[in-house]
């Protein structure tokens, strides 16, 4: 494909919001090509996104269909409700079925926390708590240790009315009222971040996973692709 001679990138994204896709083509270097296809959440209940796997799995076979070099799926919600072993089952599965690698946000952002050196993270979704403990769960499975996974109040449908600065506020309380953490870790591509990041990370002096800059740095890597993205944080920018 002559638009992506360092590779074209199908992606899987769970709902038809556009912050994610527009995060992820803000930092996409020249010459990655993107092909992306939708699940369609709505609700965001754990019901909904356990048959979403179901409908990311059948997207992702057209993916492959089309030929793209690697496939990520993106939501972190359904793989870590799925928990970390049984991920990695699917995954390999599904990439033996298709003959395509698979990526996964949400390894990517455990494999990222762990790449940034960090032991014990303290995060923030727009999810109930019930979700956030299981989303804990999965990366201390993972070898990474969370000190307090907290949900933002706003309802799953209306993570998109968030204004970055109300993000940056927040994250920073938490950081004041939580000790022990040496991470920090935003989840949800409903939201649109991407601003704060850099800042967060200057003023509180700690690194910062996101979902968007791990899936980015999960790309290029499999793509092979060494290129330094400023502005988005340490992790794109070689740490």
């Amino acid at each position: 494909m002559s638009y992506g001679w360092r590779g074209v990138v199908g992606m899987v994204l769970p709902t038809y919001r556009p912050g994610s896709l527009i995060d992820i083509i803000r930092m996409m270097p020249e010459g990655i090509g993107v092909i992306p296809l939708y699940v369609g959440v709505r609700s965001g209940t754990d019901a909904e996104f356990k048959e979403a796997l179901n409908i990311a799995a059948e997207r992702i076979a057209q993916l492959a269909d089309l030929g793209v070099d690697v496939i990520i799926q993106m939501g972190s919600p359904p793989m870590m409700l799925l928990g970390y072993g049984a991920e990695t089952e699917l995954v390999n599965s599904l990439a033996a079925k298709v003959g395509k690698p698979i990526l996964t946000s949400a390894r990517s952002q455990a494999d990222a926390a762990r790449a940034l050196g960090i032991r014990r993270l303290l995060g923030v979704t727009y999810f109930p708590e019930e979700m956030n403990r299981k989303f804990a769960r999965y990366f201390e499975d993972a070898g990474v240790g969370v000190v307090a996974m907290l949900s933002y109040p706003i309802p799953f449908v209306d993570a998109g009315k968030v204004m970055p600065q109300e993000l940056d506020g927040f994250m920073r309380r938490a950081f004041l009222e939580h000790k022990g953490a040496d991470g920090l870790f935003i989840m949800g591509g409903g939201w649109h971040p991407s601003s704060i990041f850099a800042p967060l990370e200057r003023d509180l002096g700690l690194p910062l996973v996101a979902s968007p800059t791990a899936e980015m740095w999960a790309i290029l890597k499999q793509l092979q692709v060494r290129q330094t993205i400023p502005g988005f944080g340490k992790l794109l920018e070689g740490n």
